[in-house]
């Protein structure tokens, strides 16, 4: 079946299958996050992106095969919200930007800085600091060797515009030009989008909407 990255609270999960890696979206309730399971295909180790919500429904979507570890994107509460549960129920080490780890109540076993890798069995994740929606957010590049890349980006891009930066055009500023020197410049058209919350997109689509975003400020 042909992954559209269209999910919804209560629903199925969505596979995109690669090469190397699966990747299964999940919507949870209340606020319509995403959770993202990759798995290894050499290995079949596991790493869960947000544990934002719905422990059991994220414990279930893991299944019995477990988790090495847990990203959270950001510091937002809707992120984070079903960590603890998570992390006490498989023992995942945990990893955070680390200008975002003070706010999440989880200890954060593995601070993380732009450049950092992050492995999940034999792929490797390589981190993106994006300042502006919060102090530490991350994004997370899966450049897949046998494809285009994909990239997890939390709330810092969506279809249609980077994330809430609180009419502070300061933050809005870094995080557009963290977004554009980072991402757009950086990777190609086809490169997959997975954000925070809602339908996926790729860079190619969002790229002729920066200028737009750009003036208008948000």
């Amino acid at each position: 079946m042909t992954y559209s990255g269209v999910v919804k609270v209560g629903g199925p999960a969505d596979v995109h299958e690669l090469t190397d890696l699966m990747i299964s979206k999940v919507a949870v309730g209340p606020m319509d996050n995403n959770a993202y399971l990759l798995r290894c295909r050499a290995t079949g180790e596991q790493l869960l992106i947000d544990a934002a919500a719905e422990p059991e429904t994220l414990l279930g979507f893991i299944g019995d095969d477990s988790i090495a570890s847990v990203v959270t994107t950001h510091q937002h509460a809707d992120h984070w919200q079903a960590l603890a549960e998570v992390v006490r129920e498989t023992g995942a080490r945990t990893y955070a930007g680390r200008y975002d780890a003070d706010g999440i109540p989880v200890p954060t076993d593995v601070p993380v800085e732009d450049g950092d890798t992050i492995r999940v069995g034999r792929v490797e994740l390589v981190a993106r600091h994006l300042i502006g929606h919060t102090p530490g957010s991350i994004a997370l590049v899966y450049d897949d060797p046998h494809g285009h890349p994909h990239v997890f980006t939390g709330d810092c891009l969506f279809p249609g515009g980077v994330g809430n930066t609180r009419k502070d055009p300061e933050a809005f500023a870094s995080l557009i030009d963290g977004v554009e020197k980072k991402l757009f410049d950086a990777l190609p058209d086809e490169t997959w989008v997975y954000p925070g919350h809602g339908k996926d997109t790729t860079l190619g689509n969002e790229r002729p909407q920066l200028p737009t975003w750009r003036e208008r400020g948000w």
